[in-house]
């Protein structure tokens, strides 16, 4: 069995003959002091990105197989996107910047987390109807049709292939922000539908689109990041409400091209999320953060039995320990496995306190594993 051929298999609770190796990508930190150690040339992280001939070469090197992330993303969400600009230098060193979705968001020199949200430009209706929805109407532009071609005429025969098929929240909370959002479906919940409608339809639109042209995908995936460390950050039966209708859509949509994989990127807590997601299609958990929170696929397994799967959960933390610590952790994660149904993976990007040849080591033992 190839690559494509395990992957499928082990999520559809088949035999498979190899486990493969995944991973989710780096901190841009991480590359630069694994190039100043001497593990990596400066040209293995150049214009490095998801799944990118650079990202490949690097995965090599440590021994991952391939990046649990979509082959093919269309453009399913702001077309144009807003013109980035600096609005204001501060005498600190900060500044005002104005991003892509319509955010002013200060950005600080030498700090890589989230950064504080100052402003949006969606506000309310008169906002989106100026601003946004008309750069939320399909067209064919949107659809990547030359590349999906090229790959109906040359489909790869091992790396897995996966579909992006938009964000149905998580984009919307970037726009709003989780406070704009929270507010909107009290001041103005006809909005708030309207605007998961919207955002809905297009990415249904697109998808078809896609799957007119190539239907051969291994999976289809969905961002959203609307989790934290205590739970979901908007309110579950609002999500079942008026959100998860369009995963069902999309996900038999899929279904219908023999597509039974749909995968779900959401960091944080997910639980309260997870039984609607499962309920309208959408089958695997992804990354799984292990946190403060210890998640696992193994509760939701025994609740919701052979319905879950899983990609991620391995403890990225590790990699800044030793090879006992990595043996640890495997241990941890092989009666998971076992279990069918579940590929391990770093839950997250790998951080800048990884070590070089402790995620190496992690790589080998991974590669080497038998059932």
């Amino acid at each position: 069995m190839n690559l494509r051929e395990n992957v499928k298999a082990i999520l559809n609770y088949q035999p498979f003959d190899h486990l493969p190796v995944v991973m989710f990508g780096y901190w841009e930190e991480t590359l630069e002091k694994w190039i100043a150690e001497g593990h990596l040339q400066p040209e293995d992280a150049a214009a490095i990105a998801d799944g990118s001939p650079a990202d490949q070469a690097v995965q090599k090197k440590l021994g991952f197989d391939f990046n649990w992330s979509p082959s093919v993303c269309p453009s399913n969400s702001l077309f144009p996107c807003f013109e980035p600009k600096i609005v204001e230098e501060r005498a600190d060193g900060s500044q005002i910047v104005f991003t892509s979705e319509g955010v002013l968001e200060m950005v600080k020199p030498g700090i890589v987390s989230i950064p504080v949200e100052v402003g949006h430009t969606l506000t309310d209706r008169a906002s989106w109807e100026k601003e946004y929805l008309p750069r939320l109407q399909f067209q064919t532009e949107r659809i990547p049709t030359q590349f999906l071609e090229n790959l109906k005429n040359n489909p790869p025969s091992d790396m897995p292939l996966g579909l992006h098929c938009s964000s149905l929240i998580g984009t919307t909370r970037n726009w709003l922000g989780v406070e704009g959002l929270s507010y909107l479906y009290a001041d103005d919940p006809d909005l708030y539908k309207e605007i998961a409608d919207t955002v809905g339809e297009l990415a249904y639109k697109v998808t078809e689109a896609v799957l007119n042209i190539f239907p051969h995908f291994d999976y289809i995936h969905f961002w959203e990041d609307i989790c934290f460390k205590n739970g979901p950050l908007v309110i579950p039966s609002v999500y079942e409400e008026l959100i998860a209708p369009h995963y069902q859509r999309i996900t038999q949509l899929a279904a219908s091209y023999g597509i039974t994989i749909a995968s779900l990127d959401c960091d944080g807590c997910i639980d309260k999320l997870v039984p609607i997601w499962l309920e309208h299609g959408v089958n695997t958990m992804f990354p799984i953060e292990v946190g403060t929170w210890n998640a696992s696929i193994a509760p939701w397994r025994q609740q919701y039995g052979r319905q879950i799967r899983g990609v991620g959960g391995m403890n990225k933390n590790v990699f800044a320990c030793d090879y006992a610590a990595v043996d640890k952790e495997i241990q941890r994660l092989r009666p998971l496995i076992e279990m069918g149904g579940y590929i391990p993976c770093p839950d997250h990007r790998i951080p800048p306190d990884a070590k070089f040849e402790v995620v190496q080591y992690y790589c080998d033992k991974m590669q080497n594993l038998h059932f």
